[in-house]
């Protein structure tokens, strides 16, 4: 290959991976030869050699191949020194491993399950540095395809959630910084990350994008240090234009990744850099983590994923029961099953989707319809575990520590507004949470009448969609009694 034919093939790479991208990465390559199946090319740094190869090696291999070159690896050397100088990394496959190719439509966000399988890479730093694995310098994770806004089910629980998400995903001009998302186990945090990551790549090719787990980010700081190579890391995640770290919360207690994530955080809002996190609690209720985090996690928007709904659940399940139908064409659903699901399994998204998917395997495999027998027969483990365990008492208890008030005060006879809201919020979980009947729900709280306990569900309900400050007493407390 000629030098003007790797200019041409520049240009290709440009329209490929985009305008910044390329100046960055690619533009700094100076092609030197193809010897024997090795396309060797000189980089300015090690960094820049190895980023290439963890990122774009793939895809500037399929470009050879494409312009008729026959080349299976990819050489990088920095400058032109003796060896000792010399940082080789190789991108391609040996004899028995067969050269895959990087999808070119996914060239921005650093995917290890895109690369390492493709790639039998062999990073040799200098004589007297340690060894670096492949992982070292992949600031990104994969990203699930199933997880996008066309899956997506919206209801009232998250529409807040998932109208922010959206506005970030368009890729424009930043309105709030961070987006902080936050809810309980499978009510879909991750699955709104992941969607904003892949419509970003749709709209947005030009930026780099990464997102990963707080427990991935740690993990790299650690290796970095151990490595001795902070300025890569760092140079790594402030150089990105959207950073999306799941599930925060895991830093909490970790005071050097802390800091470090501290000083990322800061130097992506000066540079007006859009930064998306999730978490299992809002900041403030996140233990051991710092104050002055807490804080900056708050200066954006911060939007709670509520509990799914009856309504909510019942979409999810017939959203999922078309994907099911096209995998296990003939299977007969009987009427009601997916309204019983949706009733019985109420705190886990998550377990819900195994449970249907459960559901057609079973009645695939047998031979049978889906009857309310089978589901009942099938998911009797699931069922068991789903239902609902929460006493009463426990709610009383839990009520009356939370608005710091006598248990005996909140059951008694007294209806002064101090302990007669607090018996109403208690009312309206117990007939949430529990399969108590309204009379047995009032003989709980002094042997009232039952329709004084409807009165009081009645009127927390309204005050819930009112006052906010209602709606937040019930959700911590909701989480408390379902922990």
């Amino acid at each position: 290959m000629t030098q003007e034919q790797w200019g041409q093939l520049q240009q290709n790479l440009l329209t490929t991976v985009g305008k910044n991208n390329f100046a960055t990465w690619i533009e700094p390559l100076e092609f030197l030869e193809i010897s024997e199946g090795v396309a060797t090319f000189q980089v300015p740094t090690t960094f820049l050699g190895n980023y290439v190869s963890q990122n774009f090696g793939d895809l500037i291999l399929h470009k050879l191949s494409e312009a008729g070159e026959d080349v299976r690896r990819i050489h990088f050397r920095v400058g032109t020194s003796a060896p000792r100088a010399t940082a080789r990394a190789t991108v391609g496959a040996g004899a028995d491993t067969p050269v895959q190719m990087t999808p070119v439509a996914q060239p921005r966000l650093a995917e290890p399950s895109d690369v390492a399988p493709a790639a039998a890479a062999d990073i040799a730093q200098d004589a007297a540095a340690p060894q670096a694995a492949r992982e070292d310098l992949l600031p990104g994770a994969p990203l699930d395809s199933r997880f996008t806004f066309d899956t997506f089910v919206v209801g009232k629980p998250n529409e807040l959630a998932h109208a922010a998400a959206r506005r970030v995903a368009e890729g424009g001009p930043v309105t709030f910084n961070p987006l902080f998302l936050y809810g309980g186990v499978g009510l879909g945090k991750t699955h709104l990350m992941h969607a904003i990551a892949w419509e970003l790549q749709t709209n947005r090719p030009d930026l780099n994008v990464v997102y990963l787990s707080a427990e991935q980010f740690m993990y790299r700081f650690v290796q970095a240090l151990r490595d001795r190579k902070m300025m890569d890391f760092k140079q790594l995640f402030r150089s990105v234009d959207v950073l999306m770290v799941d599930d925060v919360q895991f830093i909490a207690g970790k005071d050097s990744t802390q800091e470090e994530f501290f000083h990322t955080f800061n130097a992506l809002v000066d540079q007006n850099k859009q930064i998306i996190i999730s978490a299992d609690r809002a900041p403030g209720e996140i233990k051991d983590l710092e104050d002055r985090i807490k804080s900056r996690l708050q200066c954006g928007l911060v939007v709670d994923l509520h509990p799914t709904d009856y309504e909510l659940r019942l979409g999810i399940l017939q959203s999922k029961v078309e994907q099911h139908s096209a995998q296990y064409p003939g299977l007969e659903l009987a009427p009601g099953v997916l309204e019983f699901l949706a009733h019985r399994i109420s705190t886990n998204v998550r377990v819900l989707e195994g449970a249907l998917t459960r559901l057609f395997a079973f009645a695939s495999l047998v031979g049978r319809p889906i009857t309310m027998e089978l589901t009942q027969d099938c998911l009797a483990d699931v069922l068991r575990a789903s239902e609902r365990k929460i006493t009463v008492e426990e709610i009383q208890r839990k009520v009356s520590e939370h608005y710091n008030i006598r248990l005996s005060d909140m059951i008694g006879p007294k209806r002064v507004r101090t302990y007669a809201r607090p018996r109403q919020v208690a009312m309206y979980l117990c007939k949430q949470l529990t399969s108590r009947s309204l009379p047995e729900i009032g003989r709980r709280f002094g042997g009232r009448d039952h329709t004084t306990v409807m009165h009081g569900v009645k009127r927390i309900e309204e005050l819930r969609q009112q006052d906010g400050q209602i709606a937040e007493d019930l959700e911590m407390l909701r989480r408390a009694l379902e922990a």
